[in-house]
């Protein structure tokens, strides 16, 4: 779900939460080394997303969040801040070109540059988290 969330919204925050879950602790965000990606380029978007981005001429750039059961891409546009909700079971993650990851979320995607070594380490912890936190499928038990 891609939602404004540059307000102090209740119903919305409680809305993510029920997605992604709530915010970790301090001592998990220790534990994991940090929860928030370096600042992400934007090389291309989903049609909903470019409209956002097109409307003011800054960078068009992004950063991730991660969750307890998902992540938040957030991104900023015309002073307003953005958020696309994507829960780990919709979330898919490509490596397609050299240094360059595809987020996509059903009908949503973001394609972002991954040229320095701690955006490529963030990538493997997010996906190192994603697969260590998925529930047990019926093929393991």
């Amino acid at each position: 779900m891609l939602v404004n969330v540059s307000y102090n919204d209740k119903k919305i925050r409680e809305k993510i939460d029920s997605e992604v879950g709530k915010p970790f602790t301090l001592k998990e965000r220790i534990k994991l080394a940090g929860i928030g990606s370096p600042k992400l380029e934007i090389t291309e978007a989903s049609v909903e997303i470019r409209n956002l981005l097109i409307l003011d001429n800054n960078a068009d750039c992004c950063n991730i969040e991660m969750r307890p059961n998902g992540i938040i891409l957030g991104f900023r546009s015309l002073l307003e801040s953005y958020a696309l909700i994507i829960p780990f079971y919709k979330l898919t993650i490509y490596k397609g070109d050299l240094a360059v990851y595809s987020i996509y979320k059903d009908h949503y995607f973001v394609k972002v540059k991954a040229d320095t070594k701690a955006v490529q380490k963030f990538f493997k912890k997010l996906l190192d988290y994603k697969t260590d936190n998925r529930p047990t499928s019926i093929e393991d038990l």
